[in-house]
């Protein structure tokens, strides 16, 4: 973007140079002022770009925004005073007639303000106009980078979170003296593997996600009962669709963490479609457990805000509670 900006002003200030000021000198008979007056002439000429070229550099919008008011004000004196004292050029003697002669030089002294007011109103234009848009472009950056920090720091609350609550099973297994331990461990080892290998990415293939997610209810059921019943579906026709990672587990892991008892039948339903280029991932789970009040909750909101910055205008997720069931549907336009 900046060096499209630096093109943009080399090839305004090119414009300048070569077309607009030959353009407006030729307003004036300068090729009678050559012959007559070559002095006055180029040291006219050779002001005006001068001019131009210091508006250009010292860039007067930018000192007013910064609440330089001296140093705008001393430039400003300084120009005035410089173009005073041409526009005073003394003419060579000759035979003219007085009145004549004052036409000429009242005539000469408009034509050197004339000539000042319009190379300094372009100039002052052209440098407002690019300092709004370094201004835009600065905010843009700023922006860009905050974003950028918030949305690393969304993944880093994300992973802690995650293994915390895997962990959790982990523990009641063992507790439990179950004989599914082992294989928990496995699964556990691979989901670390995955965590590690593929989060600090930018995006991954959405199948390598749904084979993540795939594994992590494998790694649930090994601790539940019959009590629960688990439901997962996928459709996808294109494996390598870039997806942020972990951006579905929360999802599934929220499921998990509120739809499961070890007393009272339950059913979680998970469906993930994936056509033409748009992602739809749809979970339900009878709530077994309640939300506390004072729970922080980092969990689907922290997605929702993760998706806010990755496809701004691009999603929409959608909860609901009835009838004591939990239904999230989030949608996802990719490409």
């Amino acid at each position: 973007m900046k060096k499209k900006y630096n093109k943009i002003a080399i090839y305004i200030d090119l414009f300048f140079c070569i077309v607009m000021l030959p353009l407006v000198i030729t307003l004036v008979p300068v090729d009678k002022w050559i012959i007559h007056h070559p002095d006055f002439t180029l040291i006219l000429i050779l002001y005006l770009y001068a001019l131009y070229f210091t508006y250009r550099n010292i860039n007067i919008p930018s000192l007013i925004i910064r609440r330089k008011f001296g140093r705008v004000f001393s430039l400003l004196l300084i120009l005035l005073g410089v173009t005073t004292l041409i526009s005073m050029f003394p003419l060579p003697e000759n035979e003219v007639s007085p009145l004549t002669e004052n036409f000429r030089r009242h005539l000469r002294m408009q034509t050197v303000w004339f000539f000042f007011l319009i190379v300094t109103g372009f100039s002052l234009s052209i440098s407002l106009t690019f300092e709004l848009f370094r201004q835009m472009l600065s905010k843009q950056e700023i922006e860009a980078e905050k974003d950028k920090a918030e949305l690393a720091l969304y993944k880093a609350q994300i992973n802690p979170h995650f293994l915390f609550n895997t962990l959790n099973t982990l523990y009641g297994l063992i507790l439990s003296q179950s004989d599914r331990t082992e294989s928990a461990f496995i699964k556990f080892s691979n989901i670390l593997k995955y965590m590690y290998s593929q989060t600090t990415q930018e995006t991954i293939p959405v199948s390598s996600e749904i084979a993540y997610i795939r594994q992590y209810i494998d790694l649930q059921l090994l601790r539940l009962n019959q009590h629960t019943h688990v439901s997962f579906e996928e459709q996808t026709d294109n494996g390598q669709l870039p997806i942020p990672p972990m951006i579905l587990i929360t999802f599934v892991e929220n499921a998990f963490k509120y739809g499961t008892s070890p007393d009272e039948d339950c059913e979680i339903i998970i469906r993930i479609v994936v056509k033409d280029g748009i992602l739809t991932m749809t979970t339900e789970n009878d709530i077994m457990q309640k939300k506390p009040a004072d729970d922080s909750s980092i969990g689907i909101e922290n997605c929702r805000k993760r998706l806010a910055l990755q496809y701004p205008n691009k999603f929409s997720l959608i909860t609901s509670n009835q009838n004591n069931r939990f239904k999230t549907k989030l949608t996802i336009h990719v490409q």
